[in-house]
């Protein structure tokens, strides 16, 4: 039988996910979280439409007003948890990204290629703290293609930051992303300087 103390100690660790009002942020957190997330939306009103443009999300009736939270474990190969916490996308909530990036591992900086402008701010926002973060392509359905190498050129971040396609609604597809971010911020710095040990 083996002994507690023989069990490898779960690293935790924070990631922020991140980007423009409408890109998935919400769907991406809830489609991989083992718990139920925790969601601060927001019905939104006519009264919001003079600051919050939904040119290309018309569709969109709920807004994320504080944060979004879910939590996701593996135990391959090394216990990790990753705390992943979901930013507002609007730019009247950008200075509380400060708080919710204190004390992160990286970030997820995700896009919606219909208002790709709209992600620019994130991607600066992480260069600016100096904090590791890739940038993942949400693929919408019926949405016009672009290649990778378009969408570094339209955020002009070095060569080094990851980029790839992904599905919020899709489990695998994100857990694909969080664990590209992982290795990023591994290979890039020393893997200790942001971790909690639980």
């Amino acid at each position: 039988m083996t002994q507690p103390s023989q069990l490898a100690q779960r690293v935790i660790v924070k990631v922020v996910v991140a980007g423009g009002f409408g890109v998935g942020k919400t769907t991406a957190i809830g489609s991989i979280s083992d718990i139920e997330p925790l969601r601060t939306e927001e019905v939104l009103t006519e009264q919001s439409s003079t600051t919050d443009s939904l040119h290309g999300v018309e569709q969109k009736t709920t807004t994320t007003v504080a944060f979004d939270f879910g939590r996701v474990g593996w135990d391959v190969p090394d216990p990790i948890e990753l705390y992943l916490f979901g930013t507002p996308g609007q730019p009247r909530f950008w200075d509380f990204w400060h708080d919710l990036s204190e004390g992160a591992f990286g970030a997820v900086v995700l896009v919606d290629t219909r208002r790709i402008e709209s992600s620019f701010h994130a991607a600066d926002f992480f260069e600016q703290l100096g904090l590791p973060f890739i940038i993942a392509i949400n693929q919408f359905p019926g949405v016009p293609r672009h290649t990778l190498l378009e969408i570094r050129e339209a955020f002009d971040v070095d060569h080094d930051v990851p980029l790839m396609f992904c599905d919020a609604r899709n489990p695998e597809s994100v857990a694909s992303v969080l664990l590209a971010l992982v290795q990023h911020v591994v290979q890039t710095r020393s893997p200790n300087s942001s971790l909690l040990e639980a």
